[in-house]
């Protein structure tokens, strides 16, 4: 008697762990979809999904997956050395995550510790980038993006998009950053005008703008401390 195993392929698009990570989101896959798509492949005799569901259930589910030795992960039929370590480390990301502590965040108190930050990272960039750094109400830093790369005009760098990420972080304030590549810190009228308008805008949605700063070679200018805020 011979068995047709279903395989990944054979699933409708809608049903695949991948293609409902996409289109869904990483919440709304089950937890035996979530390890199919670390384990990526199954075997000659059974599906991906079979094998992690297999995997979960020699475990008894996650809690002592968390805790289980490479050894005991590749004595499961189908499971070798690349896919265990590929789930090892899923755990130990995941166990870094978790230990996080607000404590281990950045704090910046003054237009010197926002300038740290980041000097290192745009002191030598050959064009110009807008930076932001949400903060939460400590002014710890919560996340820290490009908004931009090119020369700074008011008609280019939206508020919209500055202000979006702030939402989606559940930011209490922002400090915004760019380069100047010729290492000059000057403030230009774009940059004066960019700050005020960005300023307005926060004003009216409840999100401070605590500083603007331009970042140069080895030095830096403040906005707020020049009157511009």
């Amino acid at each position: 008697m011979t068995t047709n195993t279903l395989m990944i392929r054979d699933f409708p698009q809608d049903e695949r762990p991948r293609e409902r990570f996409v289109q869904h989101g990483a919440q709304s896959l089950s937890n035996h979809e979530l390890i199919a798509i670390l384990l990526r492949t199954g075997t000659k005799d059974e599906s991906v999904l079979q094998l992690s569901n297999r995997l979960l259930s020699h475990f008894d589910g996650l809690r002592d997956l968390k805790s289980a030795s490479l050894e005991e992960i590749t004595s499961i039929k189908g499971i070798g050395y690349a896919k265990a370590i590929q789930i090892l480390t899923a755990v130990e990301i995941g166990r870094r995550v978790a230990n996080l502590s607000f404590n281990d965040r950045y704090v910046i108190r003054s237009p010197e510790d926002g300038a740290k930050y980041v000097m290192n990272d745009m002191r030598f960039l050959s064009q110009e980038h807008f930076v932001c750094l949400y903060l939460n109400t400590k002014n710890q830093v919560l996340h820290k993006q490009t908004i931009f790369i090119g020369s700074l005009n008011a008609s280019i760098v939206h508020p919209r998009e500055v202000y979006k990420e702030a939402l989606r972080r559940s930011a209490a304030s922002i400090i915004c950053l760019h380069n100047h590549p010729s290492g000059d810190p000057t403030p230009s009228r774009e940059d004066i005008d960019v700050t005020k308008r960005l300023s307005e805008c926060g004003k009216i949605i409840g999100i401070d703008l605590l500083d603007h700063l331009i970042i140069g070679e080895n030095k830096f200018v403040s906005l707020k401390e020049k009157g511009y805020l």
